[in-house]
């Protein structure tokens, strides 16, 4: 863990802590960061992105009286520690003065530990020259056709490391390092527009590694098909319009888990800390339960939704999250039935109650040390089933196959959505068919779930990230992963009726 000095910010956070002690906080956390990012492009022929990028910062939190405090700095010495913590403890009194602190905060061990995530090939190394050659040769091939109209290569790495201090004595060290890198192209003619991505839209594939994830993605290679995937859409059939069978791929289903699992499950936006921005959300807690007994019924029987911040190469996965909690993995949807929630400390009593002993499930994350953490989506995903994939095609009598991330809504109580996405074909009599356009596709959360009833194997099986995930008030941006297959479902409402 060289090149940050872990051992002299963790000293400064602990004279935050001291002063902390003293004025009476019952909780206090400090977290030090420097936080390194990159970002390459070409596009169109030129280099459009190179960005470099390095932020140190701090942060101080503390509990008065039930009531939070958070104040930040981006010059950790003494002086500035000790006056960005009497702001924090300023604020908390003034939150308290306005009426009864509302926060209680889950235990937890005061861990003393260093984590880092795992690499082979560490980005920041690996010449500029180098990368953007890989982007300029991927680049020229996805642009080689008068059809298309803009091509656009990228790479993007960040780096964060911290130190994380708290007042109960814990100390924990961690370094997390996240790769991406994808393509796209749009093609126009006769008034028709298509893009087409790989290996997934809005920036491509990106997972807790190394320069390897680039290297083994292949773009150079992948570049001539996605090109004329892109010019093959121009011609594509339109969507039909009905109730179709419908088989999404891994990275389409990977935002469909974000959006109508994900975010609903974060038990801040269940209990409505956030409803003048983001929504809130249709999972309650007396779900919990259910009518039966046995928790309310979110999918079907095959559907398997795990929460894991230690899966390798996911862009949630840390040793502990902001909030000193371990990484841990959990069922919030198991055997189709809802099951929990993502918590933070100040939130996790809301699941149980008043229960004394309730546990946080480690989702408390912040965009560096510079916000206030709150509760994020960690790595969500749809356990694999038991289908190859041209099994599952032939099983299919009348369906279409939907690919690629291109547009979305979904209302504020993550119920009713549309999707669309870039790329289909029809599905006919077991076989592939002709290619789609704008396939789109809509529906209610628990009814689609429920409707699924097949999943494809761990062979087809990927761990998608998300790098962009925005939530909060100020915005903070947020990453991480969810694992999907392909996976069929059943009677879905298709095309768009004008």
């Amino acid at each position: 863990m060289g090149g940050f000095d872990f051992d002299a910010l963790a000293t400064l956070g602990e004279r935050a802590m001291d002063i902390a002690r003293r004025e009476g906080a019952s909780w206090g956390d400090a977290r030090l960061a420097l936080v390194e990012k990159e970002d390459l492009g070409v596009r169109n022929g030129r280099v459009s992105t190179l960005t470099q990028d390095e932020r140190l910062g701090f942060g101080v939190r503390v509990l008065v009286d039930g009531a939070f405090g958070f104040a930040s700095g981006v010059h950790p010495d003494e002086a500035e520690v000790e006056r960005v913590t009497r702001l924090a403890l300023a604020v908390a009194r003034a939150g308290r003065s306005a009426g009864p602190g509302r926060h209680r905060w889950a235990d937890e061990p005061a861990h003393r530990d260093r984590w880092t995530s795992t690499w082979l090939i560490d980005p920041f190394t690996v010449p500029v020259e180098k990368k953007l050659a890989l982007l300029s040769e991927a680049e020229a091939i996805l642009g080689q056709h008068a059809e298309i109209t803009s091509s656009q290569v990228g790479m993007s790495f960040l780096r964060e490391s911290q130190v994380f201090v708290s007042t109960a004595g814990a100390r924990i060290d961690q370094i997390i390092l996240r790769s991406g890198a994808g393509l796209t192209c749009t093609a126009h003619r006769d008034g028709e527009t298509q893009s087409r991505s790989y290996p997934a839209a809005l920036g491509g594939l990106h997972m807790a590694s190394g320069y390897e994830l680039v290297e083994s993605l292949d773009l150079v290679g992948a570049a001539e098909r996605t090109r004329e995937e892109a010019r093959e859409l121009l011609t594509a059939a339109a969507c039909p319009i009905g109730k179709h069978d419908v088989i999404l791929s891994g990275d389409q289903l990977a935002l469909q888990i974000h959006e109508s699992v994900g975010h609903p499950t974060e038990l801040d936006r269940v209990q409505g800390w956030e409803e003048n921005f983001a929504g809130s959300s249709f999972v309650d807690t007396g779900k919990l339960d259910g009518d039966d007994g046995r928790g309310f019924r979110y999918g079907s029987d095959i559907v398997q939704l795990v929460a894991d911040g230690t899966v390798p190469g996911g862009l949630a996965t840390v040793g502990y999250d902001d909030d000193g909690v371990r990484s841990q993995r959990w069922h919030i949807v198991k055997d189709g039935r809802f099951t929990g929630y993502l918590t933070s400390r100040d939130t996790a009593h809301f699941a149980e109650g008043a229960d004394a002993d309730a546990t946080s499930r480690g989702c408390s994350r912040a965009q560096g040390p510079s916000h206030v953490p709150i509760v994020r989506i960690t790595n969500l995903s749809l356990q694999p089933g038991v289908w190859a994939f041209d099994d599952l095609i032939a099983d299919t009598d009348d369906g279409i196959y939907m690919d690629g991330v291109k547009c979305w809504s979904i209302d504020q109580q993550r119920l009713n959505f549309q999707f669309t996405c870039e790329y289909g074909w029809e599905i006919k009599g077991g076989k592939r068919g002709r290619a789609i356009k704008n396939p789109t596709y809509q529906g209610i959360t628990p009814a689609f779930w429920g409707s699924c009833d097949a999943i494809c194997d761990p062979e087809h099986w990927v761990l998608w990230g998300v790098p962009n995930c925005g939530k909060g008030q100020p915005m903070q941006v947020a990453e991480m992963s969810h694992g999907a297959a392909p996976a069929r479902f059943r009677g879905v409402d298709v095309g768009v009726r004008t």
